[in-house]
């Protein structure tokens, strides 16, 4: 999985930033478009896939070094502590390099990683990008945050008070949808500069442009890798 700050190049930053630009002639919201590579660590996936790897190294040390009665008349057997360090040694490995592929390989830590616990760090990212980017302080309470989330495959769309009062959850839910479908064929360029212009036609009537209105936000793709 790319970065966000190489997955898109100058000229769909270029594309993005014109879509809100024209977006906010038609609305005074203002409008935020994320991207961002991740929204959480994932620490507990990554100790799961080691513990995975470290069981399949105790049984694999297991059958190498079975246990075996003491024979008479034998002095060829291995003695019983070879095995055992063997096996705690194996474990140890184990689990430090199933800790590092998790850390790596970005689709294996998402499959130990559950739905839901995504769901709450795309969330909870979100609302902090909402404050931290200051979409939550325009003068009107009217900004809007278009937030993407790559590692998780998750969006969300959340608005300040004015747009809330004005279109409602519902349509943000829509809004949402509507970018997650377009992210889902493929092309995030086009999906987030789709979603945009919905937006700017959904709050037109609403929230109409100011003529000489102040952009109190910049126009431009966030990318936060």
């Amino acid at each position: 999985m790319k970065r966000a700050s190489d997955l898109f190049n100058e000229e769909q930053r270029k594309r993005v930033a014109i879509a809100v630009a024209k977006a906010e002639t038609q609305t005074s919201c203002e409008v935020v478009p994320v991207v961002a590579t991740a929204s959480g660590r994932y620490d507990r996936a990554e100790d799961i896939i080691g513990l995975w790897l470290a069981i399949f190294a105790a049984i694999t040390v297991w059958f190498i070094f079975p246990r075996q009665s003491n024979a008479s008349g034998s002095w060829d057997e291995m003695p019983s502590y070879v095995g055992l360090v063997t096996m705690v040694v194996g474990i140890a490995v184990a689990f430090i390099i199933g800790v590092l592929i998790g850390s790596r390989i970005r689709w294996l830590r998402r499959l130990f990683t559950p739905r839901n616990e995504m769901m709450e760090e795309v969330s909870s990212r979100a609302r902090q990008i909402f404050f931290d980017k200051r979409v939550h302080h325009t003068s009107g309470a009217t900004g809007m945050l278009i937030y993407v989330s790559l590692f998780e495959h998750m969006a969300v769309v959340l608005g300040d008070h004015q747009v809330l009062n004005k279109i409602g959850q519902t349509s943000l839910d829509q809004l949402c949808q509507l970018l997650t479908e377009g992210l889902h064929q493929g092309d995030p360029t086009d999906a987030i500069c789709s979603v945009i212009t919905e937006a700017g036609k959904q709050l037109s009537g609403p929230l109409p442009g100011v003529e000489g209105g102040v952009n109190e936000l910049q126009d431009t793709l966030i990318l936060i890798d």
